[in-house]
């Protein structure tokens, strides 16, 4: 007989299976939701990634035809020693001891330094320098170029320390970077008899507290003419000056085109400085460029550094 007891009783087994599913359910839902997130199986490496190897530059100059010339004289012969190109070049410089105290690589700035105090100077002057010499002929520093066959010499650099000058109104002393120097031929030296081949600088580039002058030689008497042109002699030349601008210790940019009759001189991106007069016409010498850190002054405890990025000459 269905009763009521049995009613309840079978309510009370389908409430039980109800909250049994509903548990059930529930619990797989949790679990769904609690579940880590999955992970890469790869195992992380111990090793650190390989390191690369730093590249080291060098300042841009092709050694082939320039010498150096350094304001010691270690071997004792009366004059600054010298390195010719085959020395130096392929970065021959850099396993010459004796010259590595005064022209070394700075690899911070990729540049060339060059150093100098006064100490040993060469035959025609009072000053020290650890200058490059151009050979056009590296077996003959009697070949030279003239003015007709012109040259173009460029380059960036920066002065960066020189010494305090006490000794003149100047606030440091001043430094020779670039020149156009004056050399007898050999033709006119078997012509004339000279003892020496001794020229002056036709050109002479100065860093001066800061400020970049050009010294250009001009006659004195524009109708000095023949040999009387043949000599050093302030009488006959004198020096024209020209400030080009300031730099201070900044990097700089600096350009000499020597030509027939005429020579442009430019700093960085300024209009260049033009020469056309009939001193240069009448030049009479032939010619060699020199670059690097020519100190002028004699005082003690003096010096200088300077720093060539890159330079380069053409013919």
């Amino acid at each position: 007989m269905y009763t009521k007891a049995t009613f309840y009783n079978c309510l009370n087994k389908v409430l039980f299976i109800v909250l049994i599913a509903v548990f059930t359910v529930s619990c797989s839902n949790n679990d769904e939701l609690e579940r880590p997130t999955p992970t890469s199986t790869e195992t992380p490496s111990n090793e650190d990634p390989p390191e690369e190897t730093p590249t080291v530059n060098y300042a841009d100059i092709n050694f082939s035809n320039w010498k150096v010339t350094l304001p010691v004289d270690e071997n004792n012969n009366g004059k600054p020693d010298e390195y010719q190109p085959d020395e130096l070049v392929n970065f021959g410089y850099q396993n010459l001891t004796p010259v590595q105290p005064f022209m070394y690589d700075d690899t911070e700035d990729e540049s060339l330094v060059f150093y100098a105090y006064p100490e040993s100077s060469t035959t025609n002057s009072s000053y020290s320098r650890t200058e490059l010499r151009e050979l056009i002929n590296t077996s003959n520093s009697r070949e030279n170029w003239t003015l007709l066959e012109g040259g173009r010499m460029k380059g960036r650099l920066k002065v960066a320390s020189v010494s305090p000058d006490t000794s003149s109104n100047d606030d440091f002393h001043d430094v020779i970077f670039m020149q156009i120097h004056g050399i007898i031929s050999e033709e006119d030296m078997n012509a004339f008899n000279f003892s020496s081949n001794n020229g002056p600088p036709l050109l002479k580039i100065y860093w001066k507290d800061g400020f970049v002058w050009s010294h250009k030689k001009s006659l004195v008497d524009e109708t000095t003419s023949g040999d009387d042109l043949l000599t050093t002699s302030s009488a006959i030349w004198s020096d024209i000056k020209v400030n080009l601008g300031y730099v201070g210790y900044d990097a700089f940019d600096f350009e000499i085109i020597a030509s027939d009759a005429r020579l442009s001189v430019q700093l960085n991106n300024e209009t260049p400085y033009i020469y056309e007069d009939v001193s240069l016409d009448k030049w009479p010498f032939e010619n060699y460029y020199k670059a690097g850190n020519y100190l002028i002054t004699t005082d003690a405890n003096a010096f200088s550094y300077v720093k060539y990025y890159n330079l380069y000459i053409t013919h």
